[in-house]
């Protein structure tokens, strides 16, 4: 029963990720560490994120800006290797709350600072930042979108660079909790054709997802992303007190 609904959860948060970029991958996160292990969330979710991420680079390819890809994983290296040194593995209540608490951080950042990705200092200080998050809380993607939607990019730019970025962001968390810190976590509790069974499941959701993306505007895009964010977060952050009770 818990496998059906994974499958079911994985296909709508897909749609949802293929629409606003970040929202399906929070929801996603929430469930999986409330239903296994820390260790095990991390793993299920980077696979489904970074299949998902990268099918929905493929499918909006011609929208990419390269350059933003290159200089913002120059700060994701510098998150990773600092994780390295310390052998940082949080435990669920930390995930909730960091999860939870990233959409009001996100939102409370003034524009008079300037994030805009398109800017190489901002890009790789947002790297960094958002790596270590992803490391943290599994998702970072309401603070990367900070970065994009002060940038001048259009809405196809901003989900399809997004996607190349949190895919490879995926891939150094399963880099890292699947090798390089595994020895700090338990074994897996899912048998290994759970992972394959979630890639089509997110192919498929993105591809939804991507429909309903051309149909909106730049304004409802932004605005949606804002709504949902808030409300997902006071739903984890809750979630988070209750472990923490």
């Amino acid at each position: 029963m818990l496998t059906l609904v994974l499958a079911v959860v994985v296909l709508v948060t897909a749609t949802l990720s293929g629409i606003f970029g970040m929202a399906g991958g929070m929801i996603l996160m929430g469930f999986l560490t409330a239903a296994y292990s820390v260790g095990t969330a991390m793993m299920l979710h980077g696979v489904t994120q970074a299949v998902s991420n990268g099918y929905r680079a493929v499918i909006n390819r011609r929208d990419i800006v390269w350059p933003i890809v290159g200089t913002s994983m120059a700060g994701g290296v510098a998150a990773l290797v600092l994780f390295l040194l310390v052998s940082f593995v949080p435990d669920k209540a930390t995930v909730f709350l960091v999860l939870g608490a990233i959409p009001f951080v996100a939102f409370s950042i003034p524009k008079s600072w300037g994030l805009d990705v398109t800017k190489p200092a901002v890009a790789i200080g947002g790297g960094f930042v958002v790596t270590a998050l992803t490391l943290t809380a599994g998702v970072a993607g309401p603070i990367l979108d900070i970065f994009f939607v002060q940038s001048p990019l259009t809405r196809h730019q901003i989900v399809a660079t997004k996607a190349v970025t949190q895919t490879l962001q995926h891939l150094t968390k399963l880099l890292y909790f699947g090798v390089l810190a595994a020895h700090l976590l338990p074994d897996a509790d899912i048998p290994w054709w759970v992972y394959v069974m979630v890639a089509p499941l997110a192919m498929l959701g993105t591809t939804f997802g991507k429909m309903l993306l051309d149909r909106m505007n730049d304004g409802q895009f932004k605005n949606w992303s804002r709504y949902i964010l808030y409300v997902l977060g006071a739903v984890l952050i809750v979630r988070g007190l209750m472990l923490l009770g």
